[in-house]
């Protein structure tokens, strides 16, 4: 089905043909239109007109008011204040716009595809090998996920990248301490749960970390294995590939409980660009990009320096010959940009990362890789906080296991699916829990934006009042209750029905849905979607107070309310897919 114009876009589209019979030098001039509570929409791009035409700004919107059409769309225009126009929509329009999107048999409501989509690689959710994952790892997976879905669903062609840590010195110690105990990892992998994989690994670690720290003679070892690991040895390699699969068994268990898709092809981590790092040194160093530097390969920057007011450098090779992690980014962009194809680069990083990123791209840039027509983005993320306001930590002071945090989530909203459910089987209370609660943790982070800290507060984040997914989840249910109740009368839109107040509020929004996906995929910005659902859940709310659906007070009106039942539930089902969170039919 061909994507449906949005009212506000033909409503725009009424306003510029007005104008430019008007004045004609404003063609193609910005309206400037908005929603408002004094009108449906209001436009405010006249006074700027009539100032660039040395006109009366009121006169002006007279003018434009007397050329625009009314009667299938605008109802009604009037001039307000100093020269805005007050505009209102005919309530047909309305309801025939929400009909279009909801005879959308791909379930996308009409929502178009980009006109011109591109090929966006998109690193995000990288975990360590052989280490649990913690609080800190949360957000990376949770954000860069949704950003998948919305770039995915307005067409851009996605290539998922996770840039696990899987390489460096501590392999060495690992890869040596297994040498000498072999027995450390001896179990069929196809028998192994994600817990007891990261268990075993998180024992073994310990226990070569001891050894490592208490034998001078073990260490000697464990540095001569990072270098057979370096160069290739098989034997090495066979060790290290043992620790990377025991830690895929682990990173795919978390990343089922949190309900995404990370698929084995998409792991490529830093060990992946092993053969590129001596090339991307070469390139860099014979372009003049990088320089030697007190044996290192360096790039500088006129305007980083550190506390002493001397340059900080991006060192891409160390003196003593080793790579960091500046070469093995280096070198994932050539992959990405030569052998990807990509347009654009987005890095979901920490923002205390953004420093190294900057100097990695600006020497991406000075070496021709990244150029005007592929471009490199940081969305760059805050700090998961405690309630005290402090970074989340344990009452011990160390680092939240996510495993643990995702587990006291699904409890607590376990807890209150079970208060409120009345006719679930304690199997479906268990599912019912899982998806509420993976679904709260995620939308506590979704709906704040990014680069801001947040508070992670469970006892909020499973609220039944408030912003939260609990809240979207329960209007969702309440509505497909509704539908189950209707029995044999089905929902059918009466272009013909004048509307209420409330049934407007909720159709205008409703209207909105494709802008507001456009906008947080241009803008990798899903906070502006959690925030545009949690105002249609709201005016739902406001909806169903006011508005009895089945005992309305004609069959017509019993279809057209059902109507917009069904049509916020599948808006709300489809936009709650994009931010990766479940919509259950029951609460």
């Amino acid at each position: 089905m061909a994507s449906v114009t949005s009212l506000s876009d033909n409503v725009q589209q009424h306003l510029a043909s007005a104008l430019s019979a008007t004045l004609p030098e404003a063609a193609g001039a910005d309206p400037l239109l908005r929603r408002s509570d004094r009108a449906d929409f209001q436009a405010n791009g006249i006074l700027a007109l009539a100032k660039k035409a040395k006109a009366n700004p009121r006169e002006l919107a007279a003018q434009v008011v007397s050329q625009v059409v009314t009667g299938d769309v605008i109802k009604d225009v009037e001039v307000s204040g100093p020269g805005f126009l007050n505009i209102t929509i005919a309530d047909r329009a309305i309801t025939e716009n929400l009909a279009a999107r909801y005879a959308d048999e791909a379930g996308r409501l009409g929502v178009p595809y980009a006109e011109q989509p591109g090929t966006t690689v998109i690193d995000y959710a990288q975990p360590n090998v052989a280490k649990e994952m913690h609080v800190g790892h949360l957000r990376s997976a949770v954000i860069g996920d949704s950003v998948v879905q919305l770039l995915e669903f307005t067409g851009e062609n996605v290539v998922r990248r996770h840039h696990i840590g899987d390489w460096g010195t501590q392999f060495g110690m690992l890869i040596q301490y297994l040498d000498e105990h072999p027995h450390e990892l001896d179990h069929k992998q196809s028998e192994v749960s994600g817990e007891e994989a990261m268990s075993n690994l998180d024992r073994l670690y310990k226990a070569a970390r001891k050894l490592f720290d208490s034998d001078e003679e073990f260490k000697t070892r464990a540095r001569r294995r990072v270098v057979d690991l370096q160069a290739g040895d098989p034997a090495t390699l066979a060790m290290w590939q043992k620790f990377v699969d025991e830690s895929k068994i682990y990173f795919f268990s978390v990343f089922e409980k949190l309900d995404m898709e990370i698929r084995d092809a998409d792991i490529v981590g830093e060990s992946g660009y092993n053969d590129m790092l001596a090339e991307t040194c070469r390139l860099l160093e014979e372009s003049g990009v990088a320089v030697r530097s007190e044996g290192a390969l360096c790039v500088f920057f006129e305007d980083i320096k550190g506390p002493d007011g001397n340059p900080v450098p991006l060192i891409v090779q160390k003196s003593d010959g080793g790579y960091g992690y500046a070469a093995t980014d280096l070198s994932a962009i050539r992959d990405r940009v030569f052998n990807l194809k990509a347009d654009t680069l987005l890095y979901v990083v920490d923002a205390r990362q953004a420093l190294h990123f900057r100097m990695v791209f600006e020497t991406a840039r000075r070496a021709g890789w990244l150029n005007e027509d592929v471009t490199a983005v940081q969305l760059a993320f805050g700090t998961v906080l405690g309630k005290d306001g402090k970074p989340f930590k344990t009452r011990e002071g160390e680092t939240v296991r996510l495993v643990d945090l995702l587990d006291e989530a699904i409890d607590r909203a376990s807890a209150v699916v079970r208060e409120k459910a009345q006719d679930l089987s304690e199997e479906e209370i268990a599912e019912r829990g899982a998806q509420v609660g993976i679904g709260a943790v995620k939308y506590a982070d979704l709906s704040t934006s990014a680069n801001r800290d947040y508070k992670f507060d469970l006892d909020q984040m499973v609220s039944l009042n408030g912003d939260t997914s609990v809240y979207l989840q329960y209007a969702y249910a309440r509505i497909q209750s509704i539908l189950r109740k209707a029995g044999e009368i089905r929902p059918v839109a009466r272009p013909e029905l004048d509307l209420a107040d409330a049934e407007r509020a909720l159709g205008l929004h409703l209207d909105s849905f494709a802008e507001t996906v456009r906008e947080a995929a241009t803008e990798y910005a899903p906070h502006k979607l959690a925030a545009y659902l949690y105002q249609l859940a709201s005016l739902y709310t406001s909806f169903y107070d006011k508005c009895p659906v089945l005992r309305a007070e004609t069959p017509a009106q019993v279809e057209n309310r059902l109507f917009l039942c069904d049509v916020t539930a599948r808006t709300l089902h489809r936009g709650m897919a994009l931010l990766g969170i479940r919509t259950p039919e029951k609460l």
